[in-house]
């Protein structure tokens, strides 16, 4: 999670009227308090233990090596655009339990074609596409927890 997307945390929380959120993953922790004139903002982010260190000659700058995660693998997904969470919350592939889904793999879209629902805060929120394209793949369950910048759905462009 960079600093952009921390900012655009705290600016939903701030707008949505919540008085508290705390944001736990696998390395950072944060939490938001708002109050009527204030937000305060709390954020813990745990180093990585075992921290493999180079020996240095005298005179040269220290400088810790972090393990990096492998390298992305290319492959026939790459081709594909994804249709991302812009919100924190829950998916939801219909508009009610009693309707059809929004859309189904294979569905062609075209730009603001509603996709899906984000629920937030007793907010339900149209998720509409951004590429047009034909749906590939669903890669969440329908009544998932999503985060911020999660992909959605894959949609081939072509």
């Amino acid at each position: 999670m960079d600093l952009r997307d921390i900012q655009n945390l705290i600016k939903f929380v701030a707008k949505s009227g919540a008085s508290e959120v705390k944001l736990e993953m696998e390395d950072i922790k944060i939490t938001i308090k708002t109050g009527s004139e204030k937000t305060e903002t709390t954020i813990v982010q745990q180093a990585p233990l075992n921290i493999p260190q180079m020996p240095v000659a005298q005179g040269e700058p220290q400088v810790a090596t972090v393990p990096t995660a492998q390298e992305p693998v290319v492959n026939e997904t790459s081709k594909y655009k994804e249709i991302t969470s812009p919100i924190i919350g829950t998916f939801y592939r219909k508009p009610s339990p009693d309707k059809p889904v929004f859309v189904e793999v294979g569905d062609t879209i075209s730009a603001d074609t509603v996709v899906c629902m984000v629920e937030a805060m007793k907010l339900f929120n149209e998720i509409e596409s951004e590429v047009s394209g034909k749906i590939i793949k669903v890669l969440v369950e329908d009544g998932t927890p999503v985060e911020f910048g999660q992909p959605l759905f894959l949609v081939d462009p072509s």
